[in-house]
């Protein structure tokens, strides 16, 4: 029994030899931070709403936010073709804080899958702060509303904790921006002079003579006893 052990001495130096020298795998690493501009390029036709994520600087934001919030986001991206569809100068008549207020609106301070979105509660708040959207469907059809455009949310970009993002063929234009203004209220009409007396037109009132004054009483008197005294004279002559 004794030979036997020392037989297996050899055998296990070798065995601990070899464990010792196996390369250890390396643990995962951390996944690294969501890169939303990223995706979108990634998937491409998403060129304008990439350039204005970066000009605004709300792609900053969206950075910061994941970072910090535990709620995640949702983005909903309009692809080129959606901007080409606007009316001519649409973007050019904004000033850069509307632009700033637009592309806030494609985005959700909260992670939402397309279920989600269905079961929601409207309207859904947006980094725009007050603005909302309007979500319906049923089934994997989710339309969104702004209430001056409606489109359907198809293509999923992303759909990961923290960040979901959705295709939407149609920029999500806010009511507070392109409603329907309302027209403006019609002018009062001037007051009336208060000197004319109730039910009066102005012709009548025109025609109304002026009262007279004390002077002219009295040459009016003055005219009829002057007349008065002549006839007199003229009769006893």
């Amino acid at each position: 029994m004794a030979t036997c052990l020392f037989s297996l001495i050899p055998f296990l130096l070798l065995s601990l030899q070899a464990l010792a020298q196996t390369p250890t795998a390396p643990a995962p690493s951390a996944a690294g931070p969501v890169n939303l501009t990223g995706i979108l390029d990634k998937n491409g036709q998403y060129t304008t709403f990439i350039r204005l994520l970066t000009t605004t600087q709300v792609a900053n934001q969206i950075e910061t936010q994941l970072n910090t919030s535990t709620e995640g986001m949702t983005v909903l991206a309009p692809t080129d073709n959606a901007f080409d569809n606007l009316k001519s100068d649409t973007m050019n008549n904004l000033s850069a804080q509307q632009q700033i207020q637009l592309v806030q609106y494609h985005i959700m301070p909260k992670f939402y899958t397309l279920n989600n979105l269905i079961l929601v509660s409207n309207p859904v708040p947006t980094i725009a702060g007050n603005w909302g959207l309007n979500f319906s469907g049923k089934g994997n059809q989710v339309n969104v509303s702004t209430g001056v455009v409606e489109t359907q949310l198809n293509n999923v970009l992303r759909q990961t904790f923290p960040l979901a993002v959705y295709q939407s063929d149609k920029v999500l234009l806010p009511e507070d921006i392109f409603g329907v203004k309302s027209p403006t209220a019609a002018p009062a009409p001037p007051a009336k002079n208060s000197s004319r007396s109730a039910g009066s037109s102005p012709a009548e009132v025109a025609s109304e003579p002026s009262p007279a004054n004390g002077s002219g009483r009295k040459s009016v008197a003055l005219g009829l006893a002057i007349g008065l005294g002549l006839l007199c004279f003229a009769v006893l002559s």
